[in-house]
């Protein structure tokens, strides 16, 4: 069964087109409850935003290629897919166990040290001005898991999907 439905997602340039349509769901989810939900991103989740648009852009070029039977090419970019949705699950991790304070993010994300070697009228104006989003701090969560959380899953679930899109297109090689 599992086979059959990976066989049906990566016949032709149907998986690197997958890959791509996610990550940009995946972004565009982001960027939703940013501006509906009010869940303004910290450090880290900037940073977890990042290989979602790298994924979308080689995904659309392997998407390209393998419709032109260059599958070699089109399984090297899905492979990069696959290195993209391992380090942003691995900034996802870091953020899961900054969260639950297994481990502690940049002064940048926890707000320790921000005012060092500022004169109160700079840190006047920064507080006035910035907003301070805490990487340690959950701003939203579904079954006790954060976003971040989620976000890890569906990386490290990404991930295995490229490296197989990219074995398959690998294999149909001209």
């Amino acid at each position: 069964m599992v086979h059959s439905v990976l066989a049906t997602l990566t016949r032709g340039g149907r998986g690197p087109a997958l890959i791509a349509l996610v990550s940009f769901m995946v972004v565009g989810s982001a960027v939703a409850s940013q501006v509906w939900g009010g869940l303004n991103p910290c450090k880290l989740c900037w940073y977890q935003r990042y290989p979602y648009f790298l994924t979308i852009v080689l995904g659309l070029g392997a998407t390209l290629l393998a419709g032109r039977s260059a599958n070699r090419a089109a399984a090297l970019l899905t492979f990069w897919c696959g290195v993209a949705f391992l380090f942003g699950a691995t900034v996802a991790a870091f953020h899961v166990g900054v969260e639950q304070s297994w481990w502690q993010g940049s002064t940048a994300c926890t707000g320790g040290g921000a005012g060092q070697g500022r004169t109160v009228d700079e840190l006047r104006q920064l507080l006035e001005t910035a907003p301070v989003i805490r990487c340690d701090e959950v701003q939203w969560s579904l079954f006790g898991v954060s976003m971040a959380g989620y976000n890890f899953l569906v990386s490290l679930g990404l991930a295995a999907f490229a490296a197989v899109v990219a074995r398959t297109l690998e294999q149909r090689r001209p």
